[in-house]
């Protein structure tokens, strides 16, 4: 019986997508192979006393896998998941529902979690080192305050602005995991693991095209691999070669260093300058983009790949971006 590729027809929503992709257990992570190793040693650890694992922060950019590593936790636990971000808990009350929710062992996982009010934040602290939280009823003159205990949990944050964190709060977590930028070669591993879960062939040359386009980063690296496999279907292609791969990332304004067209934009706005520093505010007007937007998805990049340098006094785009932008652009074709 013919395989099928259950993502041809029927398309599931990006969330679904994505989870699709992500691996399931800490031996098939690729990548990130000291965080992954002490994750795993305290995983099992925890598991071999019949113990909740201690509080873990992941730190790093937007898509390098902090949230598929909470996922894993509670996979190889076998404990249950609840997910929540920073901006959703507005109020004490929020917090203090999820919370006594939770049975022993289960895993609180919060995405942007240095969004966190610091009214807020504060219930944390004994939740975390105490396991219990002081919940405030009534006001004024009958105000009165009642502990509740709380089943003994893991509390997995995940940030891309570790410093915005307090140190009070950083220092309650037993496992502060940072991860970094992928090399070419795990990401070539991860295009090579995505399309075989979407049974694409695709050519060696095709995967190191599209891995050395992918920033360093897995899930821009899928996004990719779907764009490629679109531009094969529609052309008839039973594999996808380097020029089917290099086509596709030319139609999505993705260049061969990498950059997408809001990366020129801001190289453009620092270079129209004339070599003046020029400040993140006037950036973001300028290309359209939000500042935090701008400085934890785009900034990171262009400075590990030196076209970009922070000063005191602003942004200066350095002499490799100038002689890049001087060079031919991208084509944009009408396919995506």
């Amino acid at each position: 019986m013919p395989q099928v590729n259950p993502y041809y027809a029927g398309a599931p929503e990006e969330r679904t997508f994505e989870d699709a992709l992500r691996p399931a257990r800490l031996e098939d992570f690729i990548g990130q192979r000291r965080t992954v190793d002490n994750l795993s040693i305290a995983v099992r650890a925890a598991r071999e006393r019949s113990e909740p694992l201690d509080h873990v922060l992941f730190s790093g950019l937007p898509g390098v896998g902090k949230t598929t590593l909470a996922r894993i936790i509670v996979s190889e636990i076998g404990t249950r998941l609840s997910v929540t971000s920073g901006p959703v808990l507005k109020r004490a009350a929020d917090l203090v529902g999820m919370l006594t929710r939770l049975k022993r062992g289960d895993v609180l996982f919060i995405d942007e979690i240095h969004r966190i009010p610091a009214d807020v934040e504060e219930y944390l602290y004994s939740a975390m080192e105490d396991f219990r939280v002081a919940l405030h009823v009534e006001q004024g003159a009958h105000a009165r305050t009642v502990e509740l205990p709380l089943e003994r949990f893991t509390l997995a944050g995940a940030t891309t602005r570790e410093g915005l964190l307090s140190e009070p709060f950083r220092s309650r977590f037993g496992l502060p995991l940072k991860l970094d930028f992928y090399p070419q070669e795990e990401i070539e591993a991860i295009v090579r693991r995505t399309a075989s879960l979407l049974l694409l062939s695709i050519e060696p040359a095709a995967v190191a095209a599209v891995a050395s386009r992918s920033r360093g980063i897995p899930r821009i690296a899928n996004r990719y691999v779907r764009r490629v496999r679109d531009l094969a279907q529609v052309r008839g292609a039973a594999t996808v070669t380097e020029s089917i791969a290099r086509e596709a990332l030319e139609r999505l304004g993705v260049d061969r260093l990498g950059l997408e067209e809001i990366d020129r934009k801001i190289l453009r706005a620092i270079l129209a300058a004339s070599g003046q520093p020029l400040g993140l505010k006037t950036i973001s007007v300028a290309v359209g983009e939000q500042e935090g937007t701008i400085e934890e998805v785009y900034e990171p990049f262009l400075i590990r790949e030196n076209f970009l340098v922070k000063t005191q006094r602003g942004r200066v785009a350095t002499r490799r971006a100038a002689e890049h932008l001087a060079g031919p652009s991208p084509s944009s074709g009408t396919l995506f």
